[in-house]
C-alpha cells in the first residue's frame, strides 16, 4: 500500500504540468470542467481520474479543501449513462455536505443531462423518492436517511454501478461506520467503490478491505495530516482569559470570515452573543438548532451576512466554504484528528489560512501530543497588548482616511464648521471620532507573560523528567466550564468522551448531548428524523 502511494506522490511531483486534457475525460465532461473554471487539476485529481475512468476502486488520502469531488464526480458521470438510473450513489457524513456535493455534481453532470437527488433526514421521504424514480443519475445521501430507505424497501431496482464514500474518517467520528457496513449490504457486488479520507484511522483501512476490490492507494498527504498553506499558533492563557484573548485576537488580526470552536452547545450561544454584542457579526451552530435554523445560519455564512461562526465539531464537520481566512480553538481539541478537521476549514482550495489554539498551561500536554501525532509546526505568540493594537489601528485609520472617497456633501459640512472652528482643530476631533470607534476593549494584556511562561514550561520539564504523568508545577487559575485540558472529559455538556464533538460510539440519552445526534449527526437512533 505505502509503495502504491509513495509511487503515485512521485508522479505527482514529476508532472506538475498536467492538464484537465490531458486525463481522458470526454468532451462534455471537460466542457463542464472550463465552465467551473478549472485549468489544471489538483495533485488528488490528477492522481485519482486516470484509476477512477479505468474502473478501479480507489482509497484516496488527501486534506479536506483539496478538490476532492471533482477528483472522483468528474471520472464517475464520464463513465455512467443517466439513461440507466441512478449510476452514482455518493455517501456523506452530513447533511450540509451532502447539499454542498449534489450541487458540485449538478454542475458536472449538466451537460451529459445527469439528474442529481440529495437524500437526507428532515425531509420528505416521498419527495425524495419521487425524485429519484423520476429519472435521478446522481444520488448524494447522508447514511441514516439511506440506510431507512434501503431498509424499508422504498428503492426498486436501486443498483448503482459507482459508490463513493466522502469524508469516511468525518462518518467514523459521527458513529456511522455499522450504517456503512449494513448499507454496502444492500448494494451491487459488481460495483466499483471509491473512498475518500482525509485521515485513515485503523478502522477505515480495515473498513477498505471490507468493501473494496484491490483499491489503488492515492496519498497525497507526504506523510503531513495538517495543510502546509495554514499557519498555526497557540497563545497560552489563563482559564478566565479566554473571552477577552478570542476578542483581542480577532481585533488584531486581518479575518474575512472565522470559524471559532467550542465544546459545548451553551458554550456556543454564549460566546455568539458574547462576540456580537462586541460589534462582530456572529451566530452559532449546533445540533439542538432546528434544521431550518441550521440551515439560515449556513446560508448566511455563505452569503457574509454571518463573517464569525461559532460552532461545535459535530454541526460544523461538512461545511466546505472557501474563502475562510481563520480557524480558533476556544479550547484546545482532545484529539488530533479533531484538530485537523478544525483547521482544514481553512486554507482551502489553496488559498492561505490561519489555525489560533488558546490553551492553558494545563493543556500542554494535550498540544504536545497533538503535535506530536499530527506532525505539525505550531507556534508561540504573544496575544497584543492594548498599547499593539493601538498602534496597529492607527495604521489602518491612516490608510483607511488615505482611501476615503470625498463626498459632495463633505464640503457643506465643512464650511459649516468652518464658521466656529478652525481647520486644524477639526481635523484633530474627526480623527478622534475615528478613534472613539476604533476603542481597544479589555485589559491592557492578556495571556500569561514571558518569564511567568518560562518557569512554568521549566518546571514542567523537572515534573516530566522525574515522573510522567506530572503536571508541570502550575499552581494557577482552576479550569472552569470545561477547560481543564481534556482531564474531565465525561462532563463537558456535549458529552463527547473521546473525539470533541464526534459523537463517536456514545450512547447516553441526554437531548443536551452533541452526541445524541439531533440535527448534527443526521443519525437519530430511532431514525425519526433521518
Amino acid at each position: 500500500m505505502q509503495e502504491n502511494a509513495q509511487t503515485n506522490e512521485e508522479q505527482i511531483n514529476e508532472e506538475p504540468t498536467i492538464t484537465f486534457a490531458d486525463l481522458g475525460l470526454n468532451s462534455e465532461i471537460q466542457r463542464a470542467v472550463k465552465e467551473a473554471g478549472f485549468v489544471v487539476p489538483s495533485p488528488i485529481q490528477a492522481a485519482a481520474i486516470p484509476f477512477i475512468l479505468d474502473g478501479r476502486d480507489i482509497v484516496g488520502q488527501a486534506h479536506t479543501g483539496t478538490g476532492k469531488t471533482a477528483a472522483f464526480g468528474l471520472p464517475a458521470l464520464n463513465n455512467i449513462n443517466p439513461k440507466d438510473g441512478v449510476g452514482l450513489l455518493v455517501i456523506t457524513p452530513t447533511r450540509e455536505l451532502a447539499t454542498q456535493v449534489s450541487d458540485e455534481l449538478f454542475k458536472y453532470g449538466r451537460g451529459i443531462g445527469a439528474r442529481t437527488v440529495t437524500v437526507y433526514g428532515g425531509s420528505s421521504y416521498s419527495r425524495q423518492l419521487d425524485l429519484i424514480q423520476r429519472g435521478a443519475a446522481v444520488v448524494v445521501a447522508t447514511p441514516g436517511r439511506l440506510l431507512d430507505i434501503l431498509k424499508r424497501g422504498m428503492l426498486k431496482d436501486f443498483k448503482p454501478s459507482v459508490v463513493v464514500l466522502d469524508e469516511a474518517d468525518e462518518m467514523l467520528d459521527m458513529g456511522f461506520l455499522d450504517d456503512i457496513n449494513e448499507i454496502f449490504s444492500y448494494l451491487p457486488t459488481n460495483r466499483q467503490t471509491l473512498l475518500f479520507s482525509a485521515t485513515m484511522p485503523r478502522p477505515i483501512k480495515l473498513l477498505a478491505e471490507r468493501i473494496l476490490n484491490n483499491p489503488e492507494f492515492i496519498s497525497i498527504t507526504g506523510g503531513e495530516t495538517t495543510n502546509t498553506d495554514i499557519e498555526q499558533e497557540y497563545y497560552v492563557i489563563e482559564e478566565s482569559e479566554r473571552d477577552d484573548a478570542i476578542i483581542r485576537l480577532m481585533d488584531s488580526e486581518t479575518t474575512k470570515k472565522s470559524i471559532v470552536f467550542c465544546r459545548t452547545k451553551s458554550e456556543v450561544d454564549r460566546l455568539s452573543n458574547v462576540l456580537s454584542n462586541s460589534g462582530y457579526l456572529a451566530n452559532g451552530l449546533h445540533g439542538d438548532m432546528e434544521q431550518r435554523q441550521r440551515e439560515s445560519v449556513i446560508k448566511g455564512f455563505k452569503s457574509n451576512s454571518v463573517k464569525v461562526l461559532v460552532a461545535t465539531d459535530v454541526a460544523a464537520r461538512g461545511i466546505h466554504v472557501n474563502d475562510i481566512s481563520h480557524v480558533f480553538n476556544y479550547h484546545i481539541p482532545f484529539d488530533s484528528e479533531s484538530y485537523v478537521h478544525r483547521i482544514g476549514r481553512t486554507g482551502r482550495a489553496g488559498t492561505k489560512g490561519k489555525a489560533i489554539t488558546l490553551l492553558t498551561p494545563l493543556e500542554f500536554k494535550e498540544l504536545q501530543r497533538i503535535k506530536t501525532k499530527v506532525g505539525t509546526s505550531m507556534n508561540h505568540a504573544f496575544i497584543p497588548s492594548k498599547n499593539d493594537l493601538r498602534a496597529l489601528n492607527l495604521k489602518s485609520i491612516v490608510k483607511n482616511i488615505e482611501d476615503q472617497h470625498i463626498y459632495d456633501e463633505a464640503h457643506q459640512i465643512l464650511d459649516m464648521l468652518k464658521e466656529d472652528i478652525d481647520e486644524e482643530t477639526i481635523m484633530f476631533k474627526l480623527v478622534s471620532m475615528i478613534l472613539d470607534r476604533q476603542a481597544v476593549k479589555g485589559p491592557n494584556t492578556i495571556g500569561i507573560p514571558a518569564d511567568k511562561l518560562a518557569a512554568i514550561l521549566e518546571r514542567a520539564g523537572k515534573r516530566n523528567d522525574s515522573r510522567s504523568g506530572g503536571r508541570g508545577g502550575y499552581r494557577g487559575n482552576k479550569p472552569r466550564s470545561g477547560g481543564g485540558g481534556g482531564r474531565d472529559r465525561n462532563r463537558s455538556g456535549n458529552g463527547n468522551r473521546n473525539r470533541s464533538g464526534g459523537g463517536g460510539g456514545y450512547r447516553g440519552k441526554s437531548s443536551s448531548s452533541e452526541g445524541s445526534r439531533s440535527g448534527g449527526g443526521d443519525r437519530n437512533r430511532n431514525r425519526s428524523r433521518d
